[in-house]
């Protein structure tokens, strides 16, 4: 199955979701989306970060291959992925980072409001310090695929999102890699408006939710090596 057909299936059943999850108001006979489906609607759109990676695994793997990066053996990747993430989680303490394990991968949630200005993909001067602090453990742990994902709110047009959202996630990746991450080991998305975390939005808070960039961080694993050969 190809991305586009993933990201097709993945919006249809994002919408039958919808439609189940109306409510009426007895009061207003309004038909609008229950308070807690938000939250499964959510879950939802957030499927793509359990996905492939971007580009494929197999060409992926040959490119790190390519770059003299090793593979982390089996018995190992979930403490090397352990002791990664307590790396992480000291090391982005108190500087807005989430840092979220998800199996053996970890997901880190960049707020745009402490990453860049608004309209801007240019990295913040004061958030550079804790970016740096993700860099030096991204290169202490080199076995590992990095995915950035670039996010926007709903304001603007949707291409002018989309782009946005590409700058973004480039301007991470191009900043990890000035600071010692090897290049070969990440891919870069933009999803423009398309996965809102926080819907619908209502307030300040909900569009800086959206305004976001997610790294997720997944092993390479042996397997990866052997079948790429």
């Amino acid at each position: 199955m190809n991305t586009k057909t993933i990201k097709l299936t993945a919006f249809a059943s994002i919408g039958a979701l919808m439609l189940s999850a109306c409510v009426t108001d007895p009061e207003t006979g309004e038909r609008r989306i229950s308070k807690a489906a938000i939250g499964g609607i959510g879950g939802a759109l957030g499927g793509y970060l359990l996905g492939d990676l971007i580009g494929g695994r197999s060409d992926r793997t040959e490119k790190i291959v390519g770059a003299g990066i090793g593979a982390v053996a089996g018995a190992g990747v979930g403490y090397y992925m352990d002791q990664q993430e307590k790396k992480l989680r000291e090391r982005t303490a108190g500087t807005g980072i989430g840092v979220e394990r998800q199996g053996d991968q970890l997901v880190l949630n960049m707020p745009g409001d402490v990453t860049f200005d608004y309209n801007s993909a240019l990295v913040k001067s004061q958030f550079r310090a804790a970016l740096d602090s993700v860099a030096s453990t991204l290169a202490e742990y080199p076995s590992t695929y990095i995915d950035v994902y670039g996010h926007t709110d709903s304001t603007g047009s949707d291409s002018y999102n989309q782009g946005l959202s590409e700058r973004r996630a480039v301007s991470v990746a191009d900043y990890l890699a000035g600071r010692g991450v090897n290049r070969a080991r990440m891919a870069t998305m933009g999803y423009g408006e398309s996965q809102l975390k926080c819907s619908p939005e209502r307030s300040e808070a909900d569009y800086q939710c959206n305004r976001r960039v997610e790294i997720r961080i997944a092993p390479v694993t042996q397997a990866d090596v052997n079948n790429a050969r």
